[in-house]
């Protein structure tokens, strides 16, 4: 049965794995549904993923949309495109939301003007509200959330009229919520029509690379920024973590400098983290790199200037030259390691 108040979330699935980002939009759903009075619905693709709809439903899932055939093993745009679309024209969700992923950027775009429906990108928050234009309430719309002109203002967007209301969210934006074993829902298996254009693409070969670190899920962080001074310089961000076992972060400057590569990158254009400690050292503050790791449990900023932004958020701050503090935090965590 369709309800047009549903809240669509697109699964992404890799190596018999759901994607953290696709779990947190199960999260975030579920709220928003509960405002609307409606389901929270999951398109799940792949090939032989019929394993991973319980924990779809665990983390949130009403309806379980699985579309599950080989020609879906692995993540091509126009067969993904091709189920989406006919789904989204055939039952017309309220909400429909996508992961801000290379894959999610990649789909997003092509389901929102395959059926002329608004998209926004990359947001940080979602709301349910009113709206009112000309005289008109709209009732119940999708508020969707995101810095722009670059980071110095908030932008709050809404689609009146074309639906579905469509977004794509930051990974490590939303609550993650513990899954529920004691939760229940069903789960419909879709027969995609493709089309034979739809096959052009094919895949001939995958590598896969192991990242370097895991920011989205480290406990502490230590980053550093341009105040570093230096790719050789950075080795005292390195050696710092090391002792504290926690994984190296940095700021957008440092890696346009080339202290260390992109991947480290914490912010807005970078990863959203939340560890229970985040040191950040030789880091200004800029407001795009502060919505990258403002909710982390606790703070502690190291800058020679003391009117440098990272203060105004930070919960311990030292003002000094990060060559003389950095060391003596690393001696003092050994000595009393020991």
């Amino acid at each position: 049965m369709t309800n047009h108040r549903d809240v669509w979330v697109f699964i992404e699935q890799e190596m018999g794995g759901v994607a953290a980002v696709s779990l947190e939009l199960l999260s975030k759903a579920k709220d928003l549904s509960a405002a609307l009075n409606s389901r929270v619905c999951a398109l799940l693709c792949g090939h032989e993923v019929a394993h991973l709809t319980e924990r779809l439903i665990q983390h949130g899932a009403d309806h379980v949309m699985l579309a599950d055939c080989p020609e879906l093993a692995e993540y091509r745009t126009l067969p993904y495109a091709r189920v989406a679309i006919d789904l989204v024209r055939e039952r017309r969700p309220y909400i429909f939301l996508l992961g801000a992923t290379p894959v999610g950027r990649d789909l997003a775009p092509r389901i929102a003007s395959a059926v002329r429906a608004g998209l926004t990108a990359d947001c940080t928050s979602l709301e349910i509200g009113d709206f009112e234009r000309g005289g008109r309430t709209y009732k119940d719309l999708l508020y969707q959330i995101r810095p722009a002109f670059g980071g110095n203002v908030i932008a709050t967007i809404v689609n009146p009229e074309m639906h579905p209301q469509m977004a794509t969210v930051r990974e490590g934006v939303m609550r993650l919520d513990e899954p529920d074993p004691t939760r229940t829902g069903t789960v419909e298996r879709i027969e995609p029509r493709f089309q034979k254009g739809d096959m052009a693409l094919q895949v001939l070969k995958r590598e896969i690379r192991t990242p370097e670190c895991d920011l989205k899920h480290a406990d502490i962080i230590v980053a550093g920024g341009m105040g570093v001074g230096s790719r050789e310089n950075f080795k005292l961000i390195y050696e710092l973590a090391h002792v504290l076992g926690a994984e190296v972060g940095a700021s957008r400057a440092a890696v346009d400098a080339g202290f260390i590569s992109h991947e480290h990158q914490v912010g807005q254009t970078g990863v959203t983290v939340r560890p229970r400690l985040y040191i950040a050292v030789g880091i200004s503050g800029s407001v795009q790199h502060r919505a990258g790791m403002d909710q982390s449990g606790k703070i502690i900023a190291i800058n020679n200037d003391p009117n440098a932004p990272i203060f105004q958020i930070a919960h311990y701050r030292i003002v000094g030259d990060l060559n003389e503090v950095v060391p003596r935090m690393i001696r003092a965590y050994r000595d009393n390691a020991k």
